[in-house]
Formats: structure tokens, sequence, C-alpha cells
């Protein structure tokens, strides 16, 4: 016992210096979390995520002023780095209505305080004239060694994508991909190409709006575009379009493939068209995979994109990651959950942002349910429209929208220490550390008995340290029978290889006995006789 606790403690101490900010939001506004059973039945938890800000954009001030409220922002990235020979911990939000970039810096201990550090509403392009904004919706700044610091911004209303460097000089200007692309080399000077250098698979007639981008760690820029739904489109990294990747199957069932089959060409031609669905937002984690999002019913609402733009995202929970597994209709809100952005943290967890009802899901790298919580409203915790997410190490930044100009605020949450403790305690196993593992996940059985993750977390434990028995126990407590069986299988192996010496010992008195006695037998009736 005394092992165990002193176990726990430093496991405590460790996840302290883990997870700096649990001591900043032990104080902050709250609202209701849970998760789902094994059953599929939502069931009450202790808090993972509590609100440590509510950032209003009245409240933030600039130069002595006030920047104003918020109008339909739309976009936010946070990016970690030397800036002006300094440590930089920013946030970039796009305050699409008022057509600028507010950029945030978050400073002090556990980087509590904040300030408005830049509000950018222009970009100097190549002949040196200033560009402003037009509705721009998305932006990227890259954390890959090569182009470290370098942005990319959806200038959507422009129809342009935008390339810039940290002094906001346009590098890369890209434009209707069917048209022209416009850029700069290293001296200024500046190069038009013709349609004719790349594929041109979108009608020149078309407008080309740009919504979301991102950047993987070659250069190339992908890019979620309106009314597009062959896929994200890819650019290389001096802006030629290469195409499209990643759109998700188009899923026919038999029953509509009849009916294709024996209709005239007519009737074909009045028949609703089987088509990829849209994606609606697009981001990228720290190993180079693409995180999607659609809204669309029927396919799968986040998906992991390799570079070939295949779905290579686990999906082991007793369900799919999609949101609620339980809707009805309340407070203007029905169906399913849309989700509208994807955050992936340093341990693999990635935390997806429900437009519909405002909610937050977070789920571990298996794809299993860790915990749910927000909601619809117009108070902290809570979201009318949301927009957009991102993360800061393990610290949360949500956008909401607002509605009708209204409500639009910046929500920073951070975690409380049952939080932390889930996310060490999967942090520890994916470094291989399962015996430290194993003593966090009791402590979170201690903190919530209806945390039946901790069960499988305990379970995959034992199950690496080959404690195959045990792990069948608690493998059983969740009722996940796919592990119960490997685990059996384990045990059952090991159990074979230590009793083998039974079998043999069976089988080889059941080959040598037999004979004996019959050959016993034979020779003393033999002696009997004579």
């Amino acid at each position: 016992m005394v092992k165990k606790f002193i176990s726990v403690f430093l496991a405590g101490m460790l996840f302290a210096g883990a997870f700096p900010s649990v001591a900043f939001s032990a104080t902050g506004p709250t609202n209701y979390t849970f998760t789902y059973n094994e059953w599929n039945v939502p069931i009450p938890s202790p808090d993972a995520y509590r609100v440590s800000a509510y950032i209003l954009g009245q409240h933030l001030y600039f130069n002595g002023e006030s920047i104003g409220p918020w109008r339909s922002p739309q976009d936010l990235h946070v990016w970690q780095g030397y800036l002006g020979g300094e440590w930089r911990n920013l946030l970039y939000v796009v305050d699409s209505g008022n057509n600028r970039i507010v950029i945030l810096e978050f400073y002090g201990e556990n980087n509590a305080e904040y300030r408005v550090f830049d509000i950018i509403d222009h970009v100097i392009m190549p002949d040196g004239e200033p560009s402003g904004f037009n509705n721009p919706h998305g932006i990227y700044i890259s954390d890959w060694a090569f182009n470290r610091g370098q942005i990319w911004i959806t200038d959507t209303n422009n129809q342009r994508v935008l390339h810039v460097n940290e002094n906001w000089e346009v590098l890369t200007e890209i434009r209707h991909p069917g048209n022209y692309r416009r850029c700069a080399d290293s001296e200024g000077v500046v190069f038009i190409f013709d349609p004719g250098e790349g594929p041109s698979l979108l009608e020149a007639d078309s407008d080309f709006l740009p919504s979301k981008v991102a950047v993987d760690f070659s250069g190339r820029i992908f890019v979620q575009t309106r009314h597009i739904n062959r896929g994200l489109m890819e650019f290389d990294r001096y802006g030629v379009f290469a195409g499209y990747m990643g759109a998700p199957p188009v899923d026919v069932n038999i029953i509509d493939r009849f009916w294709r089959f024996i209709a005239t060409q007519e009737q074909r031609e009045r028949m609703l068209l089987n088509v990829p669905v849209e994606y609606n937002n697009v981001t990228i984690d720290h190993e180079g995979f693409l995180f999607v999002t659609t809204a669309s019913y029927g396919v799968e609402p986040v998906a992991r994109l390799n570079a070939m733009g295949d779905d290579v995202m686990i999906r082991n929970g007793f369900e799919y990651p999609i949101g609620d597994l339980w809707w009805g209709t309340g407070a203007d809100r029905s169906g399913p959950s849309e989700f509208i952005d994807v955050t992936a943290l340093p341990n693999g967890t990635f935390i997806t942002f429900d437009r519909n009802r405002g909610r937050l899901f977070a789920y571990d790298t298996q794809g299993q349910l860790l915990y749910v919580w927000g909601g619809p409203g117009n108070r902290e915790g809570f979201f009318t429209f949301p927009t957009a997410l991102d993360s800061m190490g393990h610290t949360l930044f949500a956008l909401d929208g607002g509605i009708g100009g209204n409500f639009a605020a910046l929500t920073r949450f951070d975690l409380t220490e049952y939080g932390a403790l889930i996310n060490y305690a999967l942090d520890m196993y994916h470094r291989g550390l399962y015996a430290e593992s194993y003593d966090v996940w009791n402590e979170v059985l201690r903190i919530n008995g209806n945390f039946g993750l901790a069960n499988t977390g305990i379970a995959r434990a034992l199950l690496r340290q080959g404690d195959y028995r045990r792990a069948m126990r608690y493998f059983r407590l969740q009722n996940d029978a796919r592990n119960y069986g490997r685990a059996f299988g384990f045990y059952r192996r090991i159990w074979m290889e230590q009793h083998f010496w039974m079998f043999a010992l069976g089988l080889g008195v059941i080959m040598i006995v037999p004979p004996v006695v019959k050959k016993v037998i034979k020779v003393r009736k033999e002696i009997m006789e004579s």
C-alpha cells in the first residue's frame, strides 16, 4: 500500500510538470461534462476542462484603444516560437467580419496573461503596394523546419490564397487555378503562369472561394474550398495547382444501383447524382497527417488522411468518433453532430468541435471517447455558432462566431486535475511506461469510478506487462470482448507453454500404458496356460 501511494504521488508530481495549466484552471467556471459507457448510455463525469478565460473583442486594447467586438470570426491558429528575437506564444484570430487578423500573445505563469500583440488588416504585394483583406476565413502558420514562421491566409472574397513572410510581405499569391497564379522570387520579380502549367480541373467560370488552408512538411498546400466536393485542392510549394486529394468514397446502396441499371437514359438524368461530400475544414497534426471534417450525413464526420489521401484513422472504440450517439430536438437543435474543426494534442488525443450543439468531444488515439463538454448558449463554456478550435499544448482555444454580429467570443479551456490525470496516463502508456500508467489509471478510477476507459487503460497496461490473466478481468469489466479475446489468446498460449509437460505426460501414458498392459496380460495368460 505504501509503495502504491508513493508511485501515485510521484506520478502526480510528474504530471504537474507536464501539464502546468492545472493550477490556472482549478477555480474557473465549469459546465456539464459526461461520457458514454459501454452500453452507449451518457453518464456524468468530473470536469476534464474548465473555462480559464472568456475573451471578448471589446475588452481587448491595442495602443490604448479598444479593438472593438469580434465580427463573425472564422478561424484561429496557435504558433509558438521566436519572433523579433524573443520566444512568443501567439494566437492568430481571423476576425473575418472586421477584415483583420488579431494576434494575441500569452505570457506569464502558465501563460495566464494575454495582450494584443498586433493587428493586421493588409499585406504588402510584391510591387510594394498594400492589399487589404475581404472576408478572410482561414490561416495557417508553419511549424516545419524549412519554412517555419511563414503564413498562409485564405482571403475568401478576394478569391485568393496568400503566402506571406513574418513581415506580411507576399511571397506567393494563389488565384483561380483555371486563370493564373502570380508569385515573386527571392528578388521580388513577379511571375504569372498560364493555366497550361498544371491541371485545370476547376471550371474557369466558377468562383474560387478558399476557406481553410494547411501546409505539410514538404511544402504542399491543401486548401478547403467552398462548393468543391472533390476533396481538398492541392498546390505545390510554388502555388501550382496539382489536383484534388482525399475525396471521401461515394457509398451507393444496392437498391439505387439496381434502379439506375434498369432506368432509361432520361430517367437517369433526373435521378439524384451520387457525389462525394464537401469538407468544411482541414488541419494538420505534428506528424503531417491531415484532419478533415464534414457536416454531411452518411459519411465519417472526421477523418485522418495520409499523404495519398487515404483515411488512416483508428476506430477501435465502442462507437466511431461521430459525436453525439443520441439526439433529439430541443432549443432549435436537431440531428447528429456536425463537426466544424478538430485539433490534435501532443499525446495523440484529438478533440472535435460540434457546430450543431456547441460540444467538444475528446478521443484517444484508438478513437475511444474520453469526455464531452460544452453546449449551446451565450455564456462562458457554451457556444452559439462554433467556428474554430486549436490547442497550445493541452490548453484549448475555442472560437464562437456568434449570431447576427452578437455573442462572438474566444474561450480558453485548461485541464483540471482530473483531466490532467487522464492525459498523463495516456502519455505514459504511449511512451512505454506501462507500470506508471497503471498507477495513474487507478487514481483516475478512484476519482471517477464510472470512467470505464480507465479499466481499459489498466487492462492495456497489464497486457503490455504480460499479466494477461488480470488484463482479462479488467477487459471483462469494460465489456470489451475483442481485447478480452486477445488477452485470452496470449494467456492460453503461455498456459500451454507452462503446462505442456502435463499434456506430454498424458499423451505418453495413453501411448505407452495400453500396449504394456496388453503385453502383461498376454504374458500372464501364456504363463497360466503353460
